[in-house]
């Protein structure tokens, strides 16, 4: 696979997308050192930074604090994109399809199903033992004695495999059971997302460049597993991170360094040299 220096038109991109976890993120789930400073001179040339997660917006939000008014979001796989501190698409659940996911999951003996509103989550009072891993998505947990009648609104539906089983049961239970009805995706290996059909990271990007008017074939992305193919395969230029899985190799034009090497900082060096 060849390296980003092959890609001849990197300095045309306009918009870098970049997922979070084990690609902008260290293993110790820290910003890399030097960022800042980066995403300053992005600004300056006018390229719109957008992180892409699975994380739900207000925790995205606080890890860019001081310029999440000057940045784009694709938070919760793409069900929402907010740009400059408002919401520009959201893409809520039907109210009975999600009941319909989470009585499924809640009796699975492995799962954590998690209802995801924009700003909170709900979450049985059974799983509280889990807290401390969904809080880091997480900030306000309402913990409920059951999902019945609940009718709030939801762009996402997560389940947490505490065994980090979650592949072989999106394989052989979740996407075989929802996926005509929802856009099902693991999130890692110890998360499933359910989202509405047609919502992934792709169209999180696509909703992203309709709203500036920027070709994505000028957009970038840059991820590391299953939930950033949508981007990767509809952006012009797509990137993985050398610590990437293997599969993803089939998903992506151009490797970068590692997460821990801070791919992503020598990623924007590029682009900014080449214009």
């Amino acid at each position: 696979m060849q390296t980003y220096e092959s890609d001849a038109n990197i300095g045309n991109i306009k918009i870098l997308a970049v997922d979070m976890d084990k690609t902008l993120l260290t293993d110790e789930r820290v910003l890399p050192q030097g960022l800042d400073e980066h995403l300053d001179k992005l600004a300056e040339a006018g390229i719109v930074f957008c992180p892409a997660s699975g994380r739900p917006a207000p925790k995205l939000e606080e890890m860019f604090g001081g310029i999440k008014n000057r940045i784009a979001f694709c938070p919760d796989n793409g069900a929402c994109v907010i740009y400059r501190g408002n919401y520009i698409y959201k893409s809520n659940i039907d109210v009975a399809l999600y009941h319909k996911v989470l009585a499924h999951a809640v009796e699975d003996p492995r799962a954590v199903p998690v209802l995801c509103c924009y700003d909170d989550a709900y979450v049985l009072a059974r799983d509280h033992k889990y807290h401390d891993e969904i809080s880091i998505y997480y900030s306000a947990i309402n913990y409920i004695d059951t999902f019945e009648g609940l009718d709030v609104e939801s762009n996402k539906i997560s389940i947490f495999f505490p065994a980090y089983d979650a592949e072989p049961a999106f394989r052989e239970i979740y996407n075989p059971a929802f996926s005509d009805q929802l856009y099902v995706t693991n999130a890692g290996r110890e998360w499933i997302d359910f989202m509405n059909l047609g919502v992934d990271k792709g169209a999180g990007v696509a909703h992203l460049c309709e709203h500036l008017g920027i070709d994505i074939a000028d957009a970038a992305a840059v991820g590391d597993t299953y939930n950033d193919i949508p981007m990767l395969e509809r952006v012009g230029h797509s990137f993985i991170v050398d610590n990437a899985e293997e599969h993803m190799d089939a998903h992506a034009k151009w490797r970068i360094p590692s997460n821990n090497d801070g791919g992503v900082l020598t990623l924007i060096d590029a682009i900014l040299a080449a214009r």
